[in-house]
C-alpha cells in the first residue's frame, strides 16, 4: 500500500505532526505501523550518529514547514516580516504563522488538519468579513470574523463540522458561534 509524502515525512522525522486529521493518531498511521525512518533497507539495526547542532536546528525547521503547510520562500518572507519588530522574533514568526488564515480556520474546529483547512481556503468555502477568501497565507487582524460561505453549509462535509464542532475547545484569541459556524478574532 503506497504511503503519501506527508507520512513519509512524519516518519522521517520520527514525530506526529498531525497532516491527516484523525489519520494521525489512529492505528492506520504510517508512523505507528511502521516506527522507523522510510527507506528501501527498512528498520536500520545500527545505531546513526547523533545529529549536529546544525542537523537538529534543520530538522526543527522541517517539523515546522511541514506542521504549517510553508514552503521556504513563505518562511523566508514571514521571516523578514518578524525581524522588522526588533523585540521577539521567535514569537512575532509564530504569532504571524498562527494569524494565517489556514491555521485559523484549523484552530477554529472547522478542518481536522491545516492540510484540510488550507484546501477549503482554496476552493473558496471560507469568508473572512463577508467576503471569499482564497488565499491560505491571507493575514487575519484583530476583529476579524470567519465564517463559512452559506452555499457551502449545505455540503455534506460542514454537516459533520457542526457536530465535530459543538465538542472543540477553540484557543482564548478565538470566539466561535458555534451554531452558526462563525469565528471572530478577538486577540492576537
Amino acid at each position: 500500500m503506497k504511503r503519501s509524502a506527508k507520512e513519509k515525512k512524519e516518519r522521517f522525522l520520527g514525530v506526529h505532526l498531525g497532516v491527516k486529521s484523525d489519520r494521525s493518531t489512529s492505528a492506520k498511521s504510517a508512523l505507528v505501523r511502521r516506527p522507523y525512518k522510510p527507506g528501501v533497507h527498512g528498520p536500520q539495526k545500527k545505531r546513526r550518529s547523533n545529529l549536529s547542532d546544525f542537523g537538529r536546528q534543520i530538522r526543527e525547521k522541517q517539523k515546522f514547514k511541514i506542521s504549517y503547510g510553508v514552503n521556504e520562500n513563505n518562511l523566508k518572507m514571514l521571516y523578514a516580516q518578524a525581524t522588522k519588530d526588533k523585540k521577539d522574533v521567535a514569537a512575532k514568526l509564530m504569532q504571524l504563522l498562527e494569524r494565517r488564515l489556514d491555521n485559523v480556520v484549523f484552530r477554529m474546529g472547522i478542518a481536522g488538519s491545516r492540510s484540510m483547512a488550507r484546501q477549503l481556503v482554496g476552493q473558496g468555502h471560507i469568508f473572512v468579513n463577508g467576503r471569499r477568501t482564497t488565499s491560505p497565507g491571507y493575514q487575519i487582524e484583530q476583529d476579524d470574523a470567519i465564517s463559512i460561505r452559506p452555499e457551502s453549509a449545505e455540503k455534506q462535509l460542514f454537516k459533520t463540522v457542526k457536530e465535530r464542532i459543538k465538542q472543540f475547545d477553540a484557543p482564548a484569541w478565538i470566539s466561535i458561534d458555534k451554531d452558526k459556524l462563525e469565528g471572530k478574532i478577538i486577540a492576537m
